[in-house]
């Protein structure tokens, strides 16, 4: 798993998790998921360091969690800070809030964006198992 892990981000941790979540599921589980979600996730997240690393939630073809740029290319780009991928994946924040406050850009199949709270919801729970 540390090859999802990037020191000095929040959402490392968030990712790892995913990962592990991801890695957990039967083949009919992900299969669900893929056909729940259908599509490629790539967020790009900037810490306070202004340093950006990105990873890919590959929910069209294999289920997978992934660090770097998506292949092939993504249908949506989720660009925000730690802080904000942080507050989201806790609930704590609503992403249609942070898009319209501008703390959340997105680039390309935007309805596909509001998937991603399920997704992360989702991993959620299964870690909790």
């Amino acid at each position: 798993m540390s090859d999802i892990k990037v020191d000095g981000f929040k959402a490392s941790d968030i990712f790892v998790d995913l990962h592990a979540a991801f890695g957990g599921f039967t083949d009919a589980q992900r299969k669900a998921q893929v056909q729940k979600t259908k599509g490629i996730f790539e967020l790009r997240i900037t810490n306070d360091d202004k340093k950006e690393a990105v990873w890919t939630i590959d929910l069209k073809k294999n289920g997978a969690i992934l660090k770097g740029l998506a292949s092939p290319k993504a249908d949506v780009t989720l660009i925000m800070s730690d802080d904000t991928f942080s507050q989201l994946a806790a609930g704590k924040m609503d992403g249609q809030k942070a898009f319209l406050t501008g703390k959340l850009k997105a680039k390309g199949n935007i309805m596909l964006a509001t998937k991603l709270a399920a997704v992360l919801q989702m991993a959620k729970e299964k870690a909790k198992l």
